[in-house]
């Protein structure tokens, strides 16, 4: 087997279960050196905090012939997703790869949300996005100054529900939209240091999403919703194989694989300054523009 992340330094976060498990072991192994990173706790963000989950995941790793060491820090915090860079950086030498996939879920519908409930899932996707991405960001362009060469990865984690919109998730949906946005601006930003900004939105069967009506699903549907098939574009997104590809978000699944088209301007009318002309400049925008997409990316009028 071509081994994709040959000696590649890669984080990942929420890596002691799920999704996250599939990518550090699957980077692991094709070569890379994984900081395996977990706070643990409950789904929902709430529970004790345990880094076992890491510790497990880093260990299975280096059964199998790997390098791997566990993290237990909040990538929410400050200090922590810093002390998340300097783990890589003091453990391996280095850091080529991170990948942003930490998260929780707190659904509820917006009438009944609390604050509580929306400052959580905001807190830990948005902030504990940026927080470890700033930290690399900040080590790339210092490994840039000194005449170094970079080839780095930031792997976020979008999802459907962000970009093509949930019920009952207006909280994460918000909070997975602005971390696509984040995406294509930090792709922009970080060009100029030989970094690479990517997303995908996977669609698994984990413990997020066991709760959503999947419990009685067919062993066919199972595994093609197993979180095994995510992995493989996040580990060729992590090698040097992907220098061409930034800016974009990937829909993966045992289903498909697709790149999801972001927004763009539609039908077009000139301005007018009398509000009262307008419902008719919007009635025949609306019916030239396409439809909003479901939740499978398809034209939900269909």
């Amino acid at each position: 087997m071509d081994l994709l992340c040959e000696g590649r330094i890669c984080v990942v976060t929420g890596a002691g279960r799920g999704i996250g498990r599939e990518h550090a072991t699957m980077l692991a192994r094709h070569g890379a050196k994984v900081v395996v990173n977990d706070l643990g706790g409950d789904m929902d963000g709430t529970g004790t905090p345990s880094d076992g989950p890491a510790h497990e995941v880093a260990q299975e790793i280096r059964e199998a012939g790997g390098e791997a060491v566990a993290n237990g820090d909040d990538v929410a915090s400050w200090e922590g997703a810093q002390r998340l860079i300097n783990t890589a950086v003091e453990s391996f030498g280095g850091l080529d790869v991170v990948v942003n996939n930490a998260g929780i879920l707190r659904d509820r519908m917006l009438v009944n949300m609390t604050e509580d409930e929306w400052d959580a899932v905001i807190n830990v996707h948005l902030k504990g996005t940026f927080a470890p991405s700033r930290w690399a960001a900040a080590y790339w362009r210092e490994q840039t100054k000194a005449g170094e060469p970079v080839e780095a990865r930031l792997i976020n984690t979008t999802s459907v529900s962000g970009i093509y919109g949930n019920a009952g998730q207006t909280n994460y949906g918000a909070a997975k939209m602005g971390i696509a946005a984040f995406t294509v601006i930090a792709s922009r930003e970080l060009a100029r240091y030989g970094v690479t900004v990517n997303a995908i939105a996977p669609a698994a069967l984990t413990r997020m999403t066991e709760n959503l009506g999947m419990g009685e699903a067919s062993d066919e549907v199972k595994e093609q919703m197993s979180p095994r098939w995510i992995a493989p574009i996040v580990t060729w997104l992590a090698s040097t194989e992907s220098s061409a590809v930034t800016g974009r978000v990937f829909e993966a699944s045992g289903r498909v694989l697709a790149v999801a088209e972001g927004w763009h301007r539609g039908p077009v009318a000139e301005p007018v300054e009398d509000p009262t002309l307008i419902r008719p400049l919007v009635d025949k925008l609306l019916a030239e523009a396409r439809p909003n997409a479901d939740m499978s990316g398809r034209d939900e009028s269909k």
